[in-house]
């Protein structure tokens, strides 16, 4: 099968235009225009990451994070470059599905909520007509704590970030607002829409601090936790294989690329 059937089905799911503007969305390395046989999928593509694709003869990646995400100034064989430089060589075709994946029904956002037990959700930033960025929704309400504890079991986390100037505070919350990745530029919607609680990373040290100064308590699990992208798409481009009748290998990248370690 070509590489332009499988991203056709895949964008009849997640259209690109749901992209924030200005987002790397699409295509970014080799064709579309080919016969393929196996798909993986990643986070993020590292050496790790493309090694793993190399050994597997894997034909086409679909990535959250883009590789190419500023401008090259140029495609010298040093370290910097070297992953570009084998996937070419190795004709690996890349198509990025950035924040399109989070915005869409059914992705991203949606799949942090199911895992969390948040309901009656809506966006928590629009971003496209009635569609927008992270989600806001209900949970059974519960101590900060017991809530918190529930977040680092879902994700398999050893800790957690906990944006409060007082460790020993131990709301009740109900309301809890949620966006994947580095989400700290809407906590003034998850603020507008009452949250109790916002679950994002990346929280920058003054952000965390206007948060408190507005009254809002946030949870950082570390960008990390998109990793889930991996293990749902590749659940539904299963479903997808056996409702098409594809002839196609799906491969789960099994490499860690998380940056962050505990020690």
């Amino acid at each position: 099968m070509r590489a332009s059937q499988v991203i056709e089905r895949y964008e009849a799911f997640c259209p690109p235009h749901l992209s924030l503007e200005g987002d790397v969305c699409g295509l970014q390395i080799g064709s579309l225009d080919k016969e393929i046989n196996s798909l993986m999928i990643a986070l993020d593509l590292r050496e790790q990451t493309v090694q793993e694709a190399i050994e597997q003869s894997v034909d086409l990646i679909i990535v959250k994070h883009a590789p190419i995400f500023r401008p090259l100034k140029d495609l010298r064989q040093v370290p910097e470059n070297q992953m570009i430089l084998d996937l070419v060589k190795h004709d690996i075709a890349v198509y990025v599905s950035h924040t399109n994946i989070d915005v869409v029904e059914g992705g991203l956002n949606d799949w942090f909520c199911d895992l969390l037990e948040i309901t009656e959700t809506s966006p928590l930033s629009l971003t496209n007509g009635e569609q927008g960025i992270g989600r806001i929704g209900q949970i059974e309400p519960q101590s900060l704590s017991a809530f918190a504890e529930k977040v680092k079991t879902a994700f398999g986390l050893s800790y957690l970030r906990l944006i409060s100037y007082d460790v020993k505070e131990n709301p009740t919350i109900s309301k809890v607002a949620i966006c994947g990745g580095s989400g700290q530029s809407f906590y003034q919607d998850a603020l507008a829409k009452q949250a109790d609680l916002y679950i994002t990373g990346d929280i920058y040290y003054h952000t965390a601090q206007d948060m408190l100064t507005q009254g809002l308590l946030a949870l950082d699990p570390g960008h990390y936790i998109e990793v889930l992208f991996v293990e749902k798409l590749a659940q539904l481009f299963e479903e997808w294989k056996m409702e098409e009748n594809w002839q196609l290998q799906i491969i789960p990248s099994s490499q860690s690329t998380n940056p962050f370690q505990d020690i």
